[in-house]
């Protein structure tokens, strides 16, 4: 008897699960992307946590492939701006090594997928000076810019709209 109930409770856990799973495939973003083709976005990206950093460049590729999912062409442009640059060197310094671990080589692997992506991936030449990071030593799919502000500015005067990540 005690079998069969956790048979039964199991067999209405897993419908409750299946129909919960339905409805998300039922989720998207209809509302805002009416009638929109490309989806220009400008992502300010600005954060000293390797592991966050590394998170949110995920959550950027899952946003990229959302929109084409929802017929929207994506026109992703990512600046990387103060602390960030630390890790997105092929030569970063032993305190940044030793802060993001194996983090970097997926960071790393993150930014080649989204240049594959056709995403463009700027790197703010101020920071890379605060921060003593070589701009020939950038990892590759990264193209030195001798001012972030000035890129977020132009791209945002192009029609691109502004994604703060902090």
């Amino acid at each position: 008897m005690k079998h069969t109930m956790l048979a039964v409770l199991f067999c209405i856990a897993i419908g409750a699960a299946g129909s919960s799973i339905a409805a998300d495939a039922r989720i998207d973003d209809r509302a805002a992307l009416a009638d929109l083709k490309v989806g220009k976005g400008v992502f300010l990206i600005d954060i000293g946590d390797p592991k966050k950093l590394n998170f949110y460049l995920e959550v950027i590729e899952g946003t990229h492939r959302g929109m084409e999912a929802q017929g929207v062409e994506p026109d992703f442009v990512l600046v990387y701006i103060g602390p960030s640059v630390k890790y997105l060197t092929k030569s970063p310094t032993p305190e940044a090594r030793e802060d993001a671990g194996s983090t970097l080589l997926t960071i790393e692997s993150n930014i080649e997928r989204l240049a594959t992506l056709g995403v463009r991936q700027e790197i703010c030449a101020v920071a890379t000076k605060v921060f003593s990071v070589d701009n020939d030593s950038v990892m590759s799919g990264l193209t030195p810019v001798a001012d972030g502000f000035v890129s977020l500015i132009g791209y945002q005067a192009q029609g691109y709209h502004l994604v703060p990540v902090f």
